[in-house]
């Protein structure tokens, strides 16, 4: 099956989605350094069928088009306007609080949390009009450093 790749651009970090259109499914969630988003893309193109990529419109979105340049198939820039504000509540859809944490202000669970990934996952959901769901239980926060 064809995947596609969101990225939410920014100066020193990108949230980075692999998904699959048809299954509406995201399998890879991760935030990486942006000087490191050119090697991360080639190696999961080489190891996937990417079909498209998709980059918020924000921060940095030419300077990751640029860096993309080897990607010969579509790449899309779409409209990531409050993308990161919007991330929060999708946060805590994808994992909701349980237990006697519920009793606690949402905010702490949050707090210091890089919502980069989700914001790339808002991204393609917005491009896509349609929710995703995680192929397994994904943490939105890893780092490739």
């Amino acid at each position: 099956m064809p995947r596609v790749i969101t990225i939410d651009p920014g100066k020193s970090k990108c949230g980075l989605v692999l998904a699959d259109i048809s299954e509406k499914k995201v399998y890879i969630a991760i935030i990486l350094k942006s000087e490191l988003i050119k090697n991360y893309v080639k190696n999961l193109i080489a190891a996937e069928d990417i079909s498209q990529i998709i980059i918020g419109n924000g921060t940095t979105s030419s300077e990751i088009r640029e860096k993309l340049y080897f990607f010969k198939k579509e790449i899309i820039t779409f409209e990531e306007k409050n993308t990161t504000f919007r991330a929060k509540a999708r946060y805590f859809e994808l994992f909701p609080i349980r237990g006697l944490k519920f009793l606690m202000p949402r905010e702490v669970f949050i707090l210091n949390k890089h919502l980069d990934a989700i914001s790339a996952l808002i991204i393609l959901e917005d491009y896509s009009k349609t929710k995703f769901t995680l192929n397994q239980n994904i943490d939105f926060k890893t780092w490739q450093k």
